[in-house]
């Protein structure tokens, strides 16, 4: 018997296992399980954005109580401070911000490529500026994965152009094309890296679907990246100023020759409308900062939809926060005491907020799990979607 048949065969950096699809006619949701090095994620999964090691106003204690256990780190904001390097130095981007779950880090395409008149794209990469000190900066396929083997990261993204919208069909067509050329030197690095990190963990990479609204486009940009055979793949360059139905008919062109047994993961999309939507097309992992952030301007998202905590409406308000919501921050604190702390700048009401929000997202996933092992995934999107209305009520929530 040869040495290779008695040595145990080394466990993928990412395994996914099918575990549900509803029965249903009509929709595509389901449920799987995603085996990751730092966590095992029930999926479809919302994934907080850690843009620059920490998830706003929250610990990773609160994280972990609300049951998440796959978040985001990002690439550009990392690199630019502290710096890959020195977080490598420091075990890891999970080491670094004492993280006990997966993490994900995206490429930070998207970021680079809002500079517009800060960079400068070619063939090879982006030259670009820091929007910190004005320091020159190179991201090519092999910086980015450099940088995501120094982060750590369980999931790494393939470096992608994401083009803005609208932008004419030629422009799309040449930044699909770069994102091809660039997403095969990004196999290459991570295959001459071992397919680990860094500090010796696996590593999987994900592919990112680009083709604006475009079917054509998009449907051979997933041809070609179903080709590749990766560990999973995403659906990038949406929630950029298209509408909802060209975001959804983007979503069914960007799976359709994507095989049926890897994770998909739409980036930066992340309304509970749009969530309920792409699962329903057979997404599996969500990010968006929405939640978060717009916490931090007083937007809370409820059962009824998001309202906004600094109107004058709330004042003297002795309701929950979310009279639905069975979080903590729900079972304690008032609309008025929260409008209070907004209006007079304390630290507390971004922290509830952000809490509540979170809270609200995980049992968005956690229902929708819950309904797809059931077979009513449909009836649950159409009840929520019955009671949600889409305009915050108050002022208008600015970033």
């Amino acid at each position: 018997m040869s040495l290779l048949n008695i040595l145990p065969r080394e466990k993928p950096p990412l395994s996914f296992r099918l575990l549900q699809t509803t029965p249903e006619p009509g929709t595509r949701a389901r449920c799987g399980l995603l085996e990751l090095p730092g966590a095992s994620v029930n999926t479809p999964v919302f994934m907080p954005v850690g843009t620059r090691a920490t998830v706003k106003a929250m610990t990773a204690e609160e994280l972990e109580t609300l049951g998440y256990r796959l978040i985001l780190g990002n690439t550009y904001h990392l690199e630019m401070r502290p710096s890959a390097a020195l977080i490598a130095g420091l075990g890891g981007l999970p080491a670094f911000s004492s993280w006990h779950g997966a993490m994900l880090t995206d490429s930070g395409g998207f970021q680079v490529f809002s500079l517009k008149t800060l960079r400068r794209i070619s063939d090879n990469g982006v030259q670009f500026q820091s929007h910190i000190d004005g320091s020159l900066h190179e991201f090519t396929s092999e910086t980015v994965m450099k940088i995501q083997r120094d982060l750590a990261a369980d999931i790494a993204m393939a470096w992608d152009e994401c083009a803005p919208h609208p932008s004419t069909k030629e422009y799309v067509e040449a930044a699909m094309a770069r994102t091809h050329k660039w997403l095969d030197r990004c196999i290459a690095e991570y295959d001459a890296a071992g397919r680990r990190a860094t500090n010796g963990m696996p590593q999987a990479l994900f592919g990112i679907v680009q083709g604006g609204t475009f079917k054509d486009l998009r449907l051979a940009s997933s041809a070609y990246l179903a080709s590749r055979d990766l560990p999973g793949y995403a659906v990038g360059g949406l929630a950029v100023g298209e509408t909802q139905d060209e975001r959804c008919m983007s979503i069914d062109w960007s799976l359709q020759n994507l095989p049926q047994d890897k994770p998909k993961y739409l980036m930066g999309v992340g309304t509970p409308v749009d969530i309920l939507e792409a699962i329903d097309r057979g997404i599996d992992m969500f990010d968006c900062v929405l939640p978060t952030r717009n916490a931090r301007n007083g937007q809370i998202i409820t059962s009824t939809g998001p309202i906004n905590i600094r109107n004058a409406a709330f004042q003297s308000s002795p309701s929950p926060v979310d009279p639905s919501c069975d979080c903590a921050v729900c079972k304690r604190y008032t609309r008025a005491y929260v409008h209070h702390l907004f209006r007079m700048n304390e630290m507390l009401g971004p922290r509830l907020t952000t809490y509540h929000n979170l809270a609200f997202y995980a049992n968005l996933l956690a229902g929708a799990r819950q309904s797809i092992t059931h077979g009513s995934f449909l009836q649950y999107k159409a009840d929520f979607l019955n009671h949600y209305c889409t305009e915050p009520l108050g002022d208008s929530v600015h970033e």
